[in-house]
């Protein structure tokens, strides 16, 4: 049986009087981190330079670190209440300060997007990585330290401990150790929020050398809260549903256009012929490749479990049955209400969600005949950065070397796709993205970064449509993106293929794809978004009332910003027409209910007209 401690500083020091002074030691992806116990072990290396410790690990999370008065006081409460509880990892305040000490390294294969540009010592430490290649660069290293956040229960007086939300790469270098080819010391720490889920990550006691088990170091959650989902998302997670086909198979990546997806396919499941309508004026002309309600359901098999799925499940979507199971997943990571759904859901229906090893979901080695039979049809979305009009995919970083995330599974999936008979892999990006007050598109001639390959190129879509481009030559290809490329760039990216000699000189984009620009998406998604079929939290928030009617009007005086010409028009607009009793709510929640300073008399007068011209809404 395991040892039991209460206090974090003693677990630290049993694993050292076991372990020794050179301390490597596995950090699950995301969500499992155990975080008190790492923080003691990085504060015994920081006082003895003696011990070396080494941390391996991906997704640190980390609490938003507001900047501008207006996300100060917006993101600040909710800061509090979301994350109030949480205990920040002591090694990542120190990577970000510089003062990491000398004997402890930290190497991370993901990270959390965009949150270690320009921080040397951890973009130098960045192993790019499959995600399914990640346990075998751990156990070379000479793991020997596991440590892992569980959730606890007893039945029949024995303790039963389970992985829950991080069984990916744990339950594969487990698997190593029972097989002899890896030696460490397994220690868990209780979280009582955390799910019990049941399958391959209940685990016995007796795996675990020690556990952490105190009310004292029970912590919340990390529960980032849902994002809204933009027109443009929309827009892309709509020709997304588009190509899924019932009785097939599903796999999410991480973002927004798995919430837009989602709703997409519950929209074309329950209310088929507003689906049809709502893809008719997003894509005038075309009929979508699969466009039907879900009468036999879909499997799904996906590294990272989102709140999306549990809709599909709602839905009567998400129904397809492998071995018991509708859904096979490897981590979670989601806001507050999608831990306690887990948790609250019936046994029953919580044994048809089954957390695997990543090697299970993200790859056909081991036991791959019946997978080939279980991912029927299967669609793998993921997103991307930028594409190139050849058809390579930039998905994790820049070309200067800077990572942005990592590679994840997005490879993994990409070339699954190309193993399963009638499988297809998905890539998403929104055409164009905001460089200060420039815009620039995210259709690229070349880049100086690849994720996915050309020669892997498969489908695309922006928010303008679809590119299929399997197995296409090079000048089909380059056309078909073009056609899904925002319309103030298409002539220019036309002209630099056409002078590469790589599309023909007498090449013209079809009228039907002269129209790609903002407005025209905004105008076909407007019915949809007015009857409430596209909502802006299509799964529930932890925002209150107020914080979402404020939030449409934050982006839209974001976006004014960009354009300073337009801001004087919202001063004026917002100083001589006076609020109303819902919008005098939001500009109290801001603190701009009796603005005292010129800046907050500024700010209060921009948000107000910012919350008339979105309808607060």
């Amino acid at each position: 049986m395991p040892k039991l401690f209460s206090d974090p500083e003693a677990i630290a020091e049993d694993i050292i009087r076991d372990v020794g002074t050179n301390l490597v030691v596995g950090l699950p992806l995301g969500l499992g981190k155990a975080n008190h116990v790492v923080n003691a072990l990085y504060a015994r290396a920081a006082a003895e330079p003696s011990i070396k410790l080494t941390l391996f690990s991906a997704l640190t999370l980390e609490k938003p670190r507001p900047s501008s008065l207006l996300e100060r006081r917006f993101i600040g409460p909710v800061i509090d209440r979301l994350f109030g509880g949480y205990p920040d990892l002591a090694y990542a305040g120190a990577l970000h300060a510089g003062k990491l000490p000398p004997n402890v390294e930290v190497i991370e294969f993901f990270f959390l997007a965009g949150k270690w540009l320009r921080v040397p010592p951890a973009q130098q430490h960045y192993i790019s990585a499959n995600y399914t290649h990640a346990s075998a660069y751990l156990l070379s290293r000479g793991l020997n330290v596991v440590t892992q956040l569980v959730a606890k229960r007893v039945v029949d007086g024995e303790t039963r401990y389970s992985l829950s939300c991080n069984t990916d790469t744990s339950l594969d270098i487990l698997r190593a150790r029972r097989e002899g080819r890896a030696s460490f010391r397994l220690i868990g720490q209780v979280n009582s929020e955390l799910p019990f889920m049941p399958g391959a990550g209940d685990l016995p006691a007796d795996e675990f050398s020690a556990v952490l088990d105190s009310p004292a170091t029970d912590f919340p959650l990390f529960a980032p809260p849902a994002e809204p989902v933009s027109d443009t998302k929309y827009a892309i997670g709509l020709h997304a549903a588009s190509l899924v086909p019932d009785g097939g198979t599903l796999q999410i990546g991480i973002g927004q256009v798995g919430d837009a997806l989602a709703q997409g396919l519950i929209v074309r499941h329950r209310d088929n012929a507003q689906f049809h309508a709502i893809m008719k004026r997003l894509a005038p002309g075309t009929e979508p490749a699969e466009g039907g309600p879900f009468s036999k359901g879909l499997y799904g098999v996906s590294e990272m479990l989102i709140e999306a799925f549990l809709g599909l499940i709602d839905a009567g979507i998400l129904k397809r049955e492998v071995d018991g199971a509708t859904l096979h997943g490897a981590f979670f990571l989601g806001p507050k209400s999608f831990y306690r759904a887990l948790r609250e859901m019936p046994a029953e229906q919580l044994a048809r969600i089954q957390m695997m090893p990543v090697s299970f979901t993200n790859q056909l080695y081991g036991d791959e005949h019946a997978k080939r039979h279980a991912r029927l049809d299967a669609r793998f979305v993921n997103t991307a950065m930028m594409a190139t009009l050849m058809g390579a995919a930039v998905s994790d970083g820049l070309e200067d070397g800077q990572v942005i995330s990592g590679v994840g599974g997005q490879y993994n999936f990409v070339a699954q796709a190309f193993e399963l008979e009638g499988a297809r892999s998905i890539l998403a990006l929104e055409s164009t993205r905001q460089a200060g007050r420039k815009t620039l598109s995210n259709m690229r001639w070349n880049y100086g970064h690849q994720t996915i390959p050309r020669h892997l190129r498969d489908a695309f879509i922006t928010e303008y449509g679809v590119a299929d481009v399997r197995g296409k030559s090079d000048a089909e290809t380059i056309a078909a993106m073009l056609a899904i490329t925002d319309s103030r760039f298409q002539d220019e990216l036309a002209k630099v293929a056409k002078d590469a000699g790589k599309l023909p000189k007498g090449f013209d984009i079809p009228r039907s794809h002269r129209e790609n620009y903002p407005e025209r998406i905004a105008m076909a998604l407007k019915p949809a978004r007015e009857a409430g079929l596209l909502p802006i939290f299509p799964f529930g928030s932890d925002f209150d009332a107020v914080e979402q009617r404020l939030i449409p009007a934050l982006q839209l005086l974001r976006e004014a910003q960009r354009t300073p010409l337009n801001l004087p028009g919202l001063l004026w607009q917002g100083m001589t027409q006076p609020p109303d009793g819902a919008n005098l709510e939001c500009l109290a929640r801001l603190g701009l209910d009796t603005p005292t300073t010129f800046a907050e008399r500024a700010y209060r007068a921009l948000v107000n007209a910012a919350l008339a011209r979105s309808g607060g809404k």
